[in-house]
């Protein structure tokens, strides 16, 4: 990895972000990326706006973001969008939901990622922030996947080398089980274009197919990543989580590629009926304490149930309300949107 900046030649980087009714978060996640190393004059931002009616726009135009009106039918279609406009070498992936936690982690990840021809991208660690509750901190920080459905259903990724900063992740054996591509997320835009991102991006579709070919490895900067502002209360992740499910079979209509059905450590009917019994989450719980010493694992606790509630009432919905398209097809996405804040 180079280390001497002034010698590295800077190459172009597209900070791709869906956005709707943002406004609460954007300013937050927007000024993490003005704050980074990486020249203003080399990056460009583009939100993929669904017709937000706050003033998402109007802050983005503050940091000299380009806007788009995203007409599609659910949120990746709106990444597709600006992924076709995006002029990087590089491409990140970023929420509405993040905060960039360094200033130097682009400058870290793309240099890592340029010296690592094997890896398929970059992926941020989720560290906990004073903005963030107590949950907040939980889900993302300590399952890093942001459900316990999902974390129970994802391998558990294997540590190969370090390099500096840089680490080098792959999964174990020959299974794909493991939602990557998001929340900072950064790509090569030449491996994008080998799997056809721009006709069928998906966050956790490209980084498969991208395993599928071959390219088993990733990379983590030590200590940095994304501060994930998920959701700061259980009601809300209940929620979330119906939401989060109904996109997801609206995904799955189009293009019916699945993480989950990729060699999981548990099928899925068995992590939800892990979750609805008391014992395996308490298991889980008093694991988690005993090693991290960190007693925000007690959430562990509701979550899990909450989990199982919020993806049954996102199926009930998506059957009830599957044709409910509206104008654009982003009416019902737009009804079930959970308020996003950051902790005061």
């Amino acid at each position: 990895m180079p280390s001497d900046s002034e010698s590295f030649h800077w190459p172009r980087v597209s900070i791709i972000m869906p956005t709707l009714n943002a406004g609460e978060l954007l300013d937050n996640v927007l000024g993490s990326l003005a704050r980074q190393t990486w020249p203003r004059d080399r990056y460009e931002i583009i939100l993929a706006d669904a017709h937000s009616k706050d003033r998402t726009r109007e802050i983005a135009a503050q940091y000299g973001a380009i806007v788009l009106d995203d007409n599609g039918k659910n949120m990746e279609e709106g990444k597709r969008l600006a992924l076709r406009h995006a002029t990087g070498e590089y491409i990140v992936f970023v929420d509405a939901d993040n905060e960039i936690t360094h200033p130097d982690y682009l400058e870290l990840a793309v240099k890592a990622l340029a010296a690592n021809p094997q890896a398929l991208g970059v992926e941020g660690y989720y560290l906990p922030s004073p903005k963030m509750s107590s949950f907040c901190a939980y889900l993302t920080h300590r399952l890093h996947i942001s459900d316990p459905i999902c974390w129970l259903m994802s391998a558990n990724p294997q540590l190969v080398a370090r390099d500096g900063e840089a680490e080098r992740w792959r999964l174990p054996g020959n299974s794909c089980s493991y939602p990557l591509g998001a929340n900072g997320f950064v790509y090569r835009r030449a491996d994008l274009q080998a799997v056809q991102a721009g006709e069928k991006f998906q966050d956790t579709h490209v980084a498969l197919f991208l395993m599928k070919n071959g390219k088993r490895e990733w990379l983590r900067i030590r200590g940095r990543g994304v501060h994930h502002y998920y959701v700061q209360t259980l009601w809300g992740f209940v929620q979330k989580r119906r939401r989060a499910t109904v996109h997801f079979l609206r995904v799955q209509e189009e293009m019916p590629v699945n993480w989950m059905k990729e060699k999981p450590p548990v099928p899925l009917w068995l992590a939800a009926a892990y979750c609805v019994t008391f014992f395996g989450p308490l298991w889980h719980t008093l694991r988690g304490i005993a090693r991290d010493r960190d007693g925000r694992w007690l959430w562990h606790l509701l979550a899990s149930p909450a989990s199982v509630l919020g993806n049954a009432w996102g199926v009930l919905t998506y059957r009830r309300r599957r044709n409910d398209r509206g104008t654009g097809g982003q009416s019902l996405i737009a009804e079930l949107q959970v308020k996003q804040t950051l902790k005061r």
